[in-house]
Protein backbone atom coordinates (compact mmCIF):
# COMPACT_ATOMS: atom_id res chain seq x y z
CA UNK A 1 0.00 0.00 0.00
CA UNK A 2 1.55 3.36 -1.01
CA UNK A 3 2.13 5.33 1.71
CA UNK A 4 0.27 9.30 1.47
CA UNK A 5 1.63 11.91 0.77
CA UNK A 6 2.82 14.10 3.74
CA UNK A 7 2.87 17.34 4.67
CA UNK A 8 6.78 18.06 5.52
CA UNK A 9 7.83 20.56 8.11
CA UNK A 10 9.71 23.09 6.02
CA UNK A 11 12.34 23.76 8.80
CA UNK A 12 13.40 20.21 8.70
CA UNK A 13 14.95 22.00 5.10
CA UNK A 14 17.04 24.88 6.85
CA UNK A 15 19.65 26.19 5.18
CA UNK A 16 21.46 26.46 8.48
CA UNK A 17 20.48 22.69 8.97
CA UNK A 18 22.04 20.50 7.04
CA UNK A 19 23.21 23.32 4.90
CA UNK A 20 25.60 24.81 2.46
CA UNK A 21 27.76 26.40 5.01
CA UNK A 22 28.99 22.90 6.51
CA UNK A 23 28.86 20.84 3.39
CA UNK A 24 31.46 22.66 1.31
CA UNK A 25 34.12 22.55 3.68
CA UNK A 26 33.39 19.07 4.52
CA UNK A 27 33.33 17.68 1.12
CA UNK A 28 36.41 19.58 0.13
CA UNK A 29 38.31 17.56 2.94
CA UNK A 30 36.60 14.29 1.29
CA UNK A 31 37.85 15.10 -2.26
CA UNK A 32 41.14 16.01 -0.75
CA UNK A 33 41.80 12.58 0.88
CA UNK A 34 40.36 10.90 -2.15
CA UNK A 35 37.10 9.54 -0.91
CA UNK A 36 35.39 11.28 -3.74
CA UNK A 37 37.45 10.06 -6.22
CA UNK A 38 34.70 7.34 -7.59
CA UNK A 39 32.29 10.21 -8.65
CA UNK A 40 33.17 10.84 -11.79
CA UNK A 41 32.35 7.14 -12.49
CA UNK A 42 28.24 8.09 -12.15
CA UNK A 43 28.39 8.98 -15.68
CA UNK A 44 29.31 5.44 -16.27
CA UNK A 45 26.46 3.09 -16.25
CA UNK A 46 23.05 4.63 -17.13
CA UNK A 47 20.05 2.18 -17.21
CA UNK A 48 17.46 2.07 -19.54
CA UNK A 49 14.55 1.28 -16.58
CA UNK A 50 12.95 -1.35 -18.24
CA UNK A 51 10.05 -2.45 -15.74
CA UNK A 52 11.59 -5.16 -14.78
CA UNK A 53 14.78 -3.29 -13.55
CA UNK A 54 16.71 -4.06 -10.30
CA UNK A 55 19.33 -2.92 -8.49
CA UNK A 56 22.40 -4.13 -6.55
CA UNK A 57 21.57 -4.46 -3.35
CA UNK A 58 24.54 -4.79 -0.60
CA UNK A 59 24.65 -6.97 2.37
CA UNK A 60 22.37 -6.51 5.18
CA UNK A 61 24.29 -4.23 7.55
CA UNK A 62 25.19 -5.85 10.90
CA UNK A 63 24.17 -3.59 13.68
CA UNK A 64 27.10 -5.14 15.88
CA UNK A 65 27.71 -3.23 19.01
CA UNK A 66 25.28 -0.30 18.15
CA UNK A 67 22.76 1.34 21.26
CA UNK A 68 19.02 0.79 20.29
CA UNK A 69 16.91 3.46 21.99
CA UNK A 70 14.02 2.10 24.68
CA UNK A 71 10.60 1.13 23.54
CA UNK A 72 8.25 3.72 24.58
CA UNK A 73 11.17 6.22 25.39
CA UNK A 74 9.79 9.96 25.69
CA UNK A 75 11.02 11.95 22.53
CA UNK A 76 11.78 15.31 21.41
CA UNK A 77 11.96 16.35 17.90
CA UNK A 78 14.03 19.42 17.56
CA UNK A 79 15.23 19.85 13.75
CA UNK A 80 14.43 23.53 13.99
CA UNK A 81 17.05 24.13 16.69
CA UNK A 82 18.68 22.64 19.82
CA UNK A 83 17.05 23.36 23.03
CA UNK A 84 17.29 22.43 26.57
CA UNK A 85 15.17 18.98 26.66
CA UNK A 86 11.83 19.47 28.75
CA UNK A 87 12.29 16.69 31.59
CA UNK A 88 11.28 13.26 31.24
CA UNK A 89 12.40 13.11 27.83
CA UNK A 90 15.04 10.55 27.28
CA UNK A 91 15.64 10.30 23.45
CA UNK A 92 16.13 13.52 21.05
CA UNK A 93 16.57 14.16 16.90
CA UNK A 94 18.26 16.86 16.35
CA UNK A 95 20.45 18.46 12.73
CA UNK A 96 23.97 16.72 12.52
CA UNK A 97 25.43 20.43 12.55
CA UNK A 98 23.78 20.48 16.05
CA UNK A 99 25.77 18.99 19.21
CA UNK A 100 23.72 15.94 20.56
CA UNK A 101 21.86 16.16 23.11
CA UNK A 102 24.12 15.56 26.73
CA UNK A 103 23.06 12.50 28.61
CA UNK A 104 20.42 11.66 26.11
CA UNK A 105 19.82 9.04 23.11
CA UNK A 106 20.80 11.46 20.43
CA UNK A 107 19.37 10.99 16.78
CA UNK A 108 21.66 13.15 13.98
CA UNK A 109 19.11 13.60 11.55
CA UNK A 110 21.08 13.44 7.83
CA UNK A 111 19.25 14.95 4.10
CA UNK A 112 20.24 11.47 2.91
CA UNK A 113 18.70 11.47 -0.61
CA UNK A 114 18.27 14.63 -1.55
CA UNK A 115 20.31 18.35 -1.39
CA UNK A 116 19.52 21.41 0.86
CA UNK A 117 16.93 23.63 -0.53
CA UNK A 118 18.16 27.14 -1.59
CA UNK A 119 20.30 28.87 -4.55
CA UNK A 120 23.79 28.08 -2.51
CA UNK A 121 23.10 25.01 -2.16
CA UNK A 122 22.28 23.87 -5.68
CA UNK A 123 25.02 26.27 -7.26
CA UNK A 124 27.36 24.54 -5.14
CA UNK A 125 26.38 21.01 -5.97
CA UNK A 126 26.08 21.80 -9.79
CA UNK A 127 29.31 23.03 -9.81
CA UNK A 128 31.09 20.74 -7.68
CA UNK A 129 29.70 17.82 -8.39
CA UNK A 130 26.92 17.84 -10.78
CA UNK A 131 27.24 14.18 -11.84
CA UNK A 132 25.75 13.89 -8.26
CA UNK A 133 22.32 15.35 -8.82
CA UNK A 134 19.45 13.06 -10.82
CA UNK A 135 18.52 14.58 -14.09
CA UNK A 136 15.92 14.91 -16.76
CA UNK A 137 16.05 11.81 -19.03
CA UNK A 138 19.51 11.00 -17.44
CA UNK A 139 20.85 13.35 -19.69
CA UNK A 140 24.51 15.38 -18.49
CA UNK A 141 22.73 18.40 -19.86
CA UNK A 142 19.22 17.71 -18.80
CA UNK A 143 17.80 19.97 -15.72
CA UNK A 144 18.03 18.41 -12.12
CA UNK A 145 14.99 17.06 -10.95
CA UNK A 146 13.66 18.56 -8.32
CA UNK A 147 11.24 18.02 -5.22
CA UNK A 148 9.28 20.94 -5.88
CA UNK A 149 7.37 21.41 -2.47
CA UNK A 150 10.50 22.06 -0.64
CA UNK A 151 12.80 23.50 -3.74
CA UNK A 152 15.58 20.29 -3.28
CA UNK A 153 17.40 18.76 -6.29
CA UNK A 154 17.18 14.47 -6.19
CA UNK A 155 20.35 12.75 -6.16
CA UNK A 156 20.89 10.11 -8.66
CA UNK A 157 21.10 6.52 -6.89
CA UNK A 158 20.45 5.22 -10.06
CA UNK A 159 23.34 3.25 -10.72
CA UNK A 160 26.00 1.25 -8.31
CA UNK A 161 28.63 3.74 -9.38
CA UNK A 162 26.44 6.65 -8.38
CA UNK A 163 25.79 5.34 -5.29
CA UNK A 164 29.24 4.83 -3.98
CA UNK A 165 30.06 8.22 -5.01
CA UNK A 166 27.17 9.76 -3.22
CA UNK A 167 28.27 7.25 0.04
CA UNK A 168 31.56 9.46 -0.38
CA UNK A 169 29.78 12.81 0.57
CA UNK A 170 26.56 11.46 3.00
CA UNK A 171 29.06 9.19 4.64
CA UNK A 172 30.95 11.68 5.78
CA UNK A 173 28.37 13.42 7.36
CA UNK A 174 27.23 9.97 9.06
CA UNK A 175 30.71 9.78 10.25
CA UNK A 176 30.75 13.84 11.80
CA UNK A 177 27.39 12.69 13.50
CA UNK A 178 28.85 9.75 15.28
CA UNK A 179 32.26 12.11 15.98
CA UNK A 180 29.78 14.06 17.92
CA UNK A 181 29.09 11.63 20.08
CA UNK A 182 25.44 10.88 18.39
CA UNK A 183 23.96 7.24 19.07
CA UNK A 184 22.04 6.76 16.02
CA UNK A 185 21.29 8.43 12.63
CA UNK A 186 17.99 9.32 10.91
CA UNK A 187 18.38 9.88 7.24
CA UNK A 188 15.69 11.51 5.57
CA UNK A 189 13.92 11.55 1.94
CA UNK A 190 14.26 7.74 1.83
CA UNK A 191 11.12 8.00 -0.62
CA UNK A 192 12.74 10.43 -3.20
CA UNK A 193 12.58 7.89 -5.67
CA UNK A 194 8.63 8.53 -5.77
CA UNK A 195 9.14 12.20 -6.69
CA UNK A 196 11.66 11.39 -9.45
CA UNK A 197 9.01 11.04 -12.61
CA UNK A 198 9.92 7.32 -12.90
CA UNK A 199 13.74 7.68 -13.23
CA UNK A 200 14.89 6.18 -9.89
CA UNK A 201 13.16 2.92 -8.33
CA UNK A 202 12.31 1.12 -4.69
CA UNK A 203 15.22 -0.68 -5.46
CA UNK A 204 17.54 2.12 -6.19
CA UNK A 205 16.30 3.40 -2.61
CA UNK A 206 17.21 -0.14 -1.30
CA UNK A 207 19.99 -0.08 -2.37
CA UNK A 208 21.89 3.09 -0.87
CA UNK A 209 19.81 2.76 1.99
CA UNK A 210 21.84 -0.44 2.55
CA UNK A 211 25.09 1.66 1.85
CA UNK A 212 24.16 4.25 4.60
CA UNK A 213 23.70 1.52 6.97
CA UNK A 214 26.36 -0.55 6.70
CA UNK A 215 28.24 3.17 6.88
CA UNK A 216 26.23 4.02 10.09
CA UNK A 217 27.04 0.64 12.04
CA UNK A 218 30.82 0.46 11.32
CA UNK A 219 30.67 4.00 13.11
CA UNK A 220 28.88 2.60 15.81
CA UNK A 221 25.38 4.31 14.66
CA UNK A 222 22.01 2.35 15.20
CA UNK A 223 20.09 3.68 11.97
CA UNK A 224 16.14 4.70 11.82
CA UNK A 225 13.60 4.38 9.06
CA UNK A 226 12.23 7.38 7.86
CA UNK A 227 8.81 7.29 6.75
CA UNK A 228 8.07 4.96 3.63
CA UNK A 229 6.10 2.24 4.87
CA UNK A 230 6.58 0.74 1.35
CA UNK A 231 9.85 -0.63 2.75
CA UNK A 232 8.96 -1.82 5.64
CA UNK A 233 9.41 -5.35 4.08
CA UNK A 234 13.05 -4.48 3.03
CA UNK A 235 13.99 -2.96 6.30
CA UNK A 236 16.41 -6.42 7.59
CA UNK A 237 17.92 -6.44 3.97
CA UNK A 238 18.68 -2.97 4.34
CA UNK A 239 20.02 -2.78 7.69
CA UNK A 240 17.54 -0.43 9.94
CA UNK A 241 17.10 -0.86 13.44
CA UNK A 242 14.36 1.80 14.77
CA UNK A 243 11.69 3.84 13.09
CA UNK A 244 10.94 7.67 13.03
CA UNK A 245 8.05 7.82 11.96
CA UNK A 246 5.61 11.32 10.88
CA UNK A 247 2.18 11.13 11.18
CA UNK A 248 1.30 7.38 11.76
CA UNK A 249 -1.57 8.13 14.13
CA UNK A 250 -2.87 10.34 11.14
CA UNK A 251 -2.22 7.58 8.46
CA UNK A 252 -3.10 5.00 10.25
CA UNK A 253 0.62 3.59 10.15
CA UNK A 254 1.57 2.92 13.41
CA UNK A 255 0.97 -0.23 13.76
CA UNK A 256 2.83 -1.67 11.19
CA UNK A 257 6.10 0.29 12.32
CA UNK A 258 4.93 -1.05 15.83
CA UNK A 259 4.76 -5.07 14.67
CA UNK A 260 7.73 -4.51 12.54
CA UNK A 261 10.33 -2.69 14.82
CA UNK A 262 8.86 -4.35 18.18
CA UNK A 263 7.65 -0.52 19.29
CA UNK A 264 10.70 0.75 18.85
CA UNK A 265 8.99 3.72 17.14
CA UNK A 266 9.53 7.38 17.47
CA UNK A 267 6.27 9.38 16.29
CA UNK A 268 5.63 12.79 15.67
CA UNK A 269 2.34 14.14 15.00
CA UNK A 270 1.45 17.99 14.02
CA UNK A 271 -2.46 17.80 14.47
CA UNK A 272 -3.56 18.22 17.70
CA UNK A 273 -6.43 15.34 16.92
CA UNK A 274 -4.47 12.92 15.54
CA UNK A 275 -2.20 13.40 18.87
CA UNK A 276 -4.77 12.61 21.01
CA UNK A 277 -6.50 9.78 19.13
CA UNK A 278 -2.77 8.03 18.73
CA UNK A 279 -2.26 8.75 22.46
CA UNK A 280 -5.33 7.12 23.11
CA UNK A 281 -4.26 3.91 20.61
CA UNK A 282 -0.37 3.30 21.40
CA UNK A 283 0.24 6.21 24.03
CA UNK A 284 1.02 3.19 26.33
CA UNK A 285 3.02 1.48 23.77
CA UNK A 286 5.22 3.84 21.41
CA UNK A 287 6.44 7.49 21.93
CA UNK A 288 4.60 10.02 20.56
CA UNK A 289 5.44 13.76 20.17
CA UNK A 290 3.05 16.32 19.17
CA UNK A 291 5.37 19.62 17.29
CA UNK A 292 4.26 22.21 15.43
CA UNK A 293 4.77 22.13 11.71
CA UNK A 294 7.81 24.82 12.01
CA UNK A 295 9.85 22.42 14.42
CA UNK A 296 10.32 26.07 15.93
CA UNK A 297 12.81 26.05 19.29
CA UNK A 298 11.63 26.05 22.90
CA UNK A 299 10.61 30.14 23.11
CA UNK A 300 9.72 31.19 19.96
CA UNK A 301 6.15 31.97 19.27
CA UNK A 302 4.04 29.10 17.40
CA UNK A 303 6.44 26.33 19.52
CA UNK A 304 4.30 23.39 20.74
CA UNK A 305 5.72 20.49 22.01
CA UNK A 306 3.47 17.37 23.67
CA UNK A 307 4.21 13.68 25.17
CA UNK A 308 1.63 11.36 26.13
Amino acid sequence: MRTPVRHRPPVRRRATGSGFGVLVPLVLALFLTGTLAGCSAAQAQRPGHPADRTAHTPAAASPGRVRLPDAGASFDYQLGGPYRPPAGVRAVSRDRTARPATGLYSLCYVNAFQAQPGAASATWWRSHHPELLLREGHDPQGAPVVDEDWDEPLFDISTPAGRTALLGVVGGWIDGCAHAGFAAVEPDNLDSYQRSKGLLRRADAVAFAGLLARRAHRDGLAVAQKNTGELLGRRRDIGFDFAVVEECAHYDECAAFSSAYDRRVFDIEYDARSFAAGCRRWGRTLSITLRDRDVLPAGEPGHRDRRC
